[in-house]
């Protein structure tokens, strides 16, 4: 059994234009109900996106060049609400048809995790979509929301992203802003959770310094992928010392050098960095976050159906099965039943 730190099926929906629960009901995409039962999928983080523009979704695989990309610019806050209220909107259809349903309290989580329907954490990735008196992070609190991420990899008046980059660290640029750090606090007052992915080390540092667990849904090694999307040494020694996680990121470009280059890699890649982390981390701090309808996969894993296949992959690689139900659910299950008993 599977529960997965993040993927964009929501995006991948609002943006097919079509009846999302019929859609999700198919075999369309990475993250399915069908390929979630195939997989063993029970459970997930779903991100709710604003990009740019509703132009069908590209996966991501137009981040390819070596040097470091420049950011987007910030998106206008109405676009971003509108999208983010369109995606909010598919998670409630979706949960209204039994498909997934949407997780706010502890005693919910391993009820819906080991149910029919798709155990859901509803996660903003990006909080383009709120304004400066978070009275959108309200409402989106109201439907369920209980993580977020300040950034995506643009700014916007919270934060700083970390641009696209290889041969980089994360150190690019300033954290979050005043007008951030009054969102983090509102964020501990609901019972969101922070998520560092996708921004800057300062800002990682700014939240590390807030006292709470620190948490990367998506992010993998920079010793052995030298990505700005990546985490240093420093920073998984950070999240382990603060009772954190961090979910390893299934897509090419942060999982080596030729994965950068091409969108290909091998699933022994994937072994390599989840040995890396669990090296740093230790085995309780260690999970997936797979990125699933928001980039390309390795060669083996077509969509959360194959999910099987990476764990056959850690089992020929020597990891027990111990380890292994930690990094596949134990460590997610365990983390979010302790962080939703704070949310209001």
């Amino acid at each position: 059994m599977i529960f997965d730190g993040h993927n964009d099926a929501l995006m991948r929906l609002w943006k097919h234009q079509g009846d999302p629960v019929a859609h999700f009901a198919t075999d369309a995409g990475h993250v399915n109900a069908d390929a979630c039962r195939a997989g063993g999928m029970g459970g997930g983080f779903f991100a709710i996106y604003s990009p740019a523009s509703r132009a069908p979704h590209a996966g991501n695989t137009e981040v390819t060049a070596i040097e470091l990309e420049p950011l987007d610019d910030p998106l206008d806050q109405g676009w971003a609400l509108q999208a983010a209220m369109g995606q909010a909107g598919i998670a409630l259809q979706l949960a209204d048809a039994g498909l997934i349903e949407i997780v706010t309290q502890p005693d919910q989580l391993a009820r819906a995790f080991m149910g029919d329907a798709v155990a859901c954490i509803l996660h903003l990735e990006g909080a383009d979509c709120i304004d400066a008196d978070l009275l959108a992070l309200d409402v989106l609190h109201g439907v369920g929301l209980r993580s977020l991420g300040p950034v995506w990899s643009r700014n916007n008046i919270f934060g700083h992203g970390v641009p696209f980059g290889h041969f980089r660290d994360p150190d690019q640029g300033p954290g979050l802003t005043d007008d951030g750090k009054r969102l983090a606090a509102r964020c501990g007052e609901l019972g969101i959770m922070l998520d560092t992915s996708h921004i800057t080390l300062k800002g990682f540092e700014d939240i590390a310094n807030m006292g709470q667990p620190v948490v990367a849904t998506h992010s993998n090694a920079w010793a052995l992928c030298p990505s700005t999307r990546n985490l240093t040494d420093a920073q998984l020694q950070v999240i382990a010392q603060s009772g954190g996680i961090a979910g390893l990121n299934f897509a090419p470009p942060f999982l080596s050098d030729e994965g950068w280059k091409t969108w290909r890699v091998g699933l022994d890649a994937c072994i390599r960095h989840l040995d890396h982390m669990v090296a740093h981390l230790g085995e309780d701090h260690v999970a997936l976050g797979s990125d699933f309808d928001g980039a390309r996969m390795p060669d083996g894993i077509a969509s959360a159906a194959d999910l099987p296949v990476l764990v056959k992959a850690m089992e020929d690689a020597g990891f027990g099965a111990e380890l292994i139900a930690k990094i596949c659910h134990e460590n997610w299950l365990g983390f979010l039943g302790r962080h939703l008993e704070k949310s209001v």
